[in-house]
Formats: structure tokens, sequence, C-alpha cells
């Protein structure tokens, strides 16, 4: 018992203070406050902007299609109305002319499609993506007329051709 009264007292003299540590405190404490503040680092200086005055209201916008005021009317486009034949689903890059049908006005070329389906192509069908119409088909050739935009909001007629394979 005495061993554990003797833990205890020795705990408890190391937490209180003693009377001669007070007046220690509050003279540091004031100390510090007798001491002058450091002094406040300046304001930074504001730059002065260049005033801009907009002057260009009677200029075209820059956002408006520039090009809605021409009229394309009577020049070449895709016929919108028009019901696509099959083998528009196709680029042209992928059909492949194999053959022919038929003698002089009549010649119809065969065209192979990557459905791996041959189709009967004449004068005025439609092949390609680009709306291209046949304009001739030849012993040895399929002649078409694409229609692309030319980038100002009108289209171009592009001539093009698929060549007979030779197996």
């Amino acid at each position: 018992m005495a061993l554990v009264a003797l833990a205890v007292a020795g705990c408890a003299r190391g937490v209180t203070s003693t009377p001669g540590d007070a007046p220690n405190l509050e003279n540091w404490v004031a100390e510090v406050r007798a001491k002058p503040a450091p002094p406040l680092d300046p304001l930074p200086v504001m730059q002065q902007f260049e005033t801009f005055e907009y002057a260009a209201q009677d200029l075209r916008d820059p956002f408006s299609n520039a090009f809605t005021d021409r009229d394309d009317s009577n020049g070449p486009r895709p016929d919108s109305d028009r019901r696509k034949q099959t083998l528009e689903q196709f680029p042209l890059d992928s059909l492949d002319m194999v053959g022919t049908l038929g003698t002089g006005g009549s010649l119809a070329a065969l065209v192979l499609a990557p459905d791996k389906v041959t189709y009967r192509v004449r004068p005025g069908d439609y092949m390609g993506q680009s709306d291209g119409r046949v304009t001739g088909v030849f012993e040895d050739r399929v002649e078409l007329v694409e229609l692309v935009p030319d980038g100002a909001g009108g289209w171009l007629e592009r001539p093009a051709s698929i060549a007979l394979e030779d197996n």
C-alpha cells in the first residue's frame, strides 16, 4: 500500500506547477506584447490596362454562314426525293465490274458488291455513296458522275469509273 501511495504522490507532483512559475510566464507575455509588430508587405501595384473600343459592327459576322447569299439553284445538287438504289449503300471502291450482258446500245454491266451479290447496272442507275449516276456502260468499264460537296455550300460533279477486273 505504501508503494502505491508513493507512486500517486510522484505523479501528482510532476503535474502541478509551483507558484513561482506564474510570474515568469506573465513576464514573457508582457515582453512579447511590448515588441513592435513586423511591418506589413506593401500592396501590389494595380496594372493599368489599355482600353479597346470594338468598331467592327458593320463587318460580316464571323459566325454566320457566309455562303447563304449564294444562288446555287441552277447548279448540280443531289435529289433528296429520289429513292436510293441498292448499290448506293456501298463505297465505289468496294464495287467490282465482273462482266457485261447484251450488245450495242442495250449493254448492261455486271457489278459484284461486297455482299457477294452480282447486280445488273445500266446507264441512269445509281451506285456508290456520293450520288454516282451511271453515264455509260462499255465492254471494259462503267463510267459515272458523282456529286461531291465543294466546301462552299454547293456541289461539284466528279467523273469516276469502275474497270473490268482481269481474272
